[in-house]
């Protein structure tokens, strides 16, 4: 059996449709486990007359605690023994999970991943990234891919996982849920580690749905600031040795990347200095960094002042902004 754990919180408009898509997977042998997190609008109405519709469908109601604790709840009470997610309101293949699982068997892997598909509300599709190539990993180089992010996407919902992974998550309270952002890369990173064999196929069968409301669209604020680095700092702390110089090149880069938001954006002047602060730490480790990263990072460094009008001359006349 797999159980898709579907987080949802104030999602009335989209709920149902995702079900029913859930509900046309080829493989059959499936229970859908949504955690309601506290809704405040008609989702718990509308999940309540779905529950009486679909006889594989489980309800959960809690408290809201960010869709972290959401989806563990969810693995708590899975009867599968895979784990799948799906977001409240995107869509998936129909034969997403067959493929998926057929995989694992094939190739003896606890993980079996794929790629997924971006879908815009004006009908644009972005694809990361229907190759169609399949990559076998072990735990060092599924967390190296992990970390790079060349092909290996940090979603968690373009992944079928084996319920063993989840022992150490759940038994030892090793996740922080007041993370926010990046919360599905921490998460990963903890069941790439303890899977020996992961097997990913690029085909893109989840539809992720871009909209303009949604969480990862929302302005700058202290999560999207602080919570990247968190996220990038635990996995150096814990990863092993021969991959200690990527985790440390994308801890930096983050950093990086924070302090580019932070000063495309008014206010926030004591986060600019705090991670101003965290990148020059690290200024003997900018040699780990690609070639752009590393000219940015030492401006940055050593052109405090002008850094910024720099940058943001050069975002806005050069970068495009291809996922908007």
């Amino acid at each position: 059996m797999i159980s898709i754990i579907v987080p949802v919180y104030n999602l009335d408009q989209y709920i149902e449709r995702t079900l029913e898509n859930i509900e046309k997977q080829t493989y059959k042998d499936i229970e859908i486990i949504v955690v309601n997190d506290g809704s405040t609008d008609g989702t718990k109405d509308i999940l309540k007359k779905l529950e009486n519709q679909y006889s594989n469908l489980t309800i959960v109601h809690r408290q809201n605690g960010g869709v972290t604790s959401a989806r563990l709840a969810g693995v708590k009470v899975a009867k599968g023994e895979w784990i799948g997610f799906v977001d409240g309101d995107d869509l998936i293949d129909e034969e997403m999970y067959e493929r998926l699982l057929n995989n694992a068997l094939q190739y003896n892997a606890k993980i079996s991943h794929c790629g997924y598909q971006m879908v815009f509300e004006d009908g644009r599709i972005h694809y990361f990234y229907n190759t169609g190539r399949i990559v076998l990993q072990n735990n060092i180089t599924s967390v190296k891919d992990l970390l790079e992010g060349n092909f290996v996407e940090p979603g968690l919902c373009n992944k079928l996982f084996h319920k063993s992974l989840f022992g150490h998550i759940l038994n030892d309270n090793i996740v922080d849920t007041s993370i926010k952002i990046n919360e599905d890369l921490l998460m990963n990173y903890y069941l790439f580690i303890e899977s020996e064999v992961s097997v990913y196929q690029d085909f893109c069968p989840y539809h992720y749905m871009i909209r303009d409301n949604s969480a990862s669209r929302s302005r700058l604020n202290e999560n999207k600031i602080y919570d990247p680095i968190r996220v990038k700092q635990i996995i150096y702390d814990r990863v092993p040795g021969e991959i200690k110089k990527i985790a440390k090149k994308m801890y930096i880069a983050t950093c990086v990347n924070v302090y580019n938001s932070i000063i495309m954006n008014k206010g926030y002047e004591k986060e600019k200095k705090d991670v101003y602060q965290l990148i020059y730490r690290e200024k003997k480790q900018f040699n780990l960094l690609n070639k752009r990263t590393k000219l940015l990072a030492k401006m940055i460094c050593y052109l405090p002042i002008l850094y910024p009008i720099i940058y943001k001359i050069y975002a806005n006349c050069f970068q495009k902004k291809k996922y908007d």
